[in-house]
């Protein structure tokens, strides 16, 4: 980015190839749609280079990153909000890309082993996912899908660190309770729910 600001021709295009994918995946979890997502792909990677002078080095690259993607989304779904439910059922990724969303998941959620199991609790997974209000299931991909640190989903949520860490625990709650209400997981063993895992992060 302090090449990009400098004039450096050639950052852009690194900058663009090295997140890409990540990108594309992010919007993908939310939108289901493939053509879709790699508009918004190219739509932030222009908005990135338009506000480059407004990144300040400080480290926190993916969360200036994200919140640029997330402001656009958050655009994007008004705009749709009428057909959201459509929308969120058209396109696919190529099975050579499909993230194992069962190994992204924290450890208090159930993981079936069966391949079968395995491909509907993913199915059931995107589905209650959406069902989500949007702050919490945006920070809930940021952080266990995108990676992004509590600070850095912070910053791309533009909120503070005690509601992001608030926004995670009402996720994975809901998620709990939904998942054990369709059979996976057990919502007597949920005590854990009290307990933050991420917290210590």
């Amino acid at each position: 980015m302090i090449r990009l600001q400098s004039g450096d021709s050639s950052a852009f295009a690194e900058i663009a190839a090295a997140w890409q994918r990540p990108l594309f995946y992010f919007f993908f979890r939310n939108t289901r749609c493939a053509e879709t997502s790699e508009d918004l792909v190219q739509e932030t990677m222009l908005r990135l280079f338009r506000n480059s002078w407004d990144y300040l080095p400080r480290g926190l690259f993916r969360g200036f990153l994200f919140r640029i993607a997330r402001n656009l989304l958050t655009d994007h779904s008004r705009r749709l909000r009428h057909d959201v439910l459509l929308h969120a059922l058209r396109g696919s990724v190529p099975a050579e890309s499909e993230l194992d969303l069962i190994q992204q998941l924290p450890d208090s959620l159930p993981a079936p082993t069966d391949t079968s199991e395995a491909h509907e609790f993913r199915e059931v997974l995107n589905q209650l996912l959406q069902l989500l209000p949007e702050e919490q299931r945006l920070s809930f991909t940021l952080h266990y899908y995108d990676s992004l640190t509590l600070p850095e989903v912070a910053d791309a949520m533009a909120c503070t660190l005690p509601a992001v860490k608030g926004r995670l625990r009402l996720a994975r709650e809901k998620l709990r309770q939904q998942l054990a209400s369709r059979g996976y997981g057990n919502a007597a063993d949920d005590d854990s729910v009290d307990h933050d895992p991420v917290s210590d992060n």
